[in-house]
């Protein structure tokens, strides 16, 4: 019982996001999903600090959680979880690295946050092995904070 509620519970939110985040026509630039962060962010126009401050300011929010460049439905974008210190929830905000346009944004209540959790820690631990065995860094940690 136990493993069939962790199962939901990791699935969740994959499977939320994959209903709502169709960007493939709304995007300026297309990526492929298997290039290289280095790759990524050579191709984006947006650097990373300014598609952070394009998050916060549309979700009127003090910081990122968590964060980066990545590819979604082949188009290249910016994914920020951002939130306010007085609020529980977070709110992910997905930015063109094209032309700094926001394509979407989702509202996550405080359970969806904390069930995105395991699946973090997962990414965070492949790209920790990723790096070690190949000395390549990982595009799955989130961008430090902005200042």
């Amino acid at each position: 019982m136990k493993g069939i509620i962790f199962a939901v519970l990791v699935s969740a939110p994959l499977a939320v996001s994959a209903a709502t985040g169709t960007f493939k026509d709304k995007c300026s630039t297309k990526a492929s999903k298997t290039a290289k962060k280095s790759e990524l962010l050579e191709q984006a126009k947006v650097k990373p600090a300014e598609a952070q401050k394009i998050a916060l300011d549309h979700a009127k929010a003090t910081k990122v959680v968590k964060g980066g460049i990545e590819t979604e439905d082949g188009c290249l974008i910016y994914s920020f979880h951002v939130k306010n210190d007085s609020d529980k929830g977070q709110t992910e905000v997905f930015v063109d690295a094209g032309d700094g346009k926001v394509l979407g944004a989702e509202k996550e209540g405080q359970m969806r946050a904390m069930a995105e959790k395991p699946v973090d820690k997962t990414k965070e631990l492949a790209g920790k092995t990723k790096e070690a065995v190949t000395g390549t860094p990982s595009t799955n940690q989130a961008m430090p904070p902005k200042k």
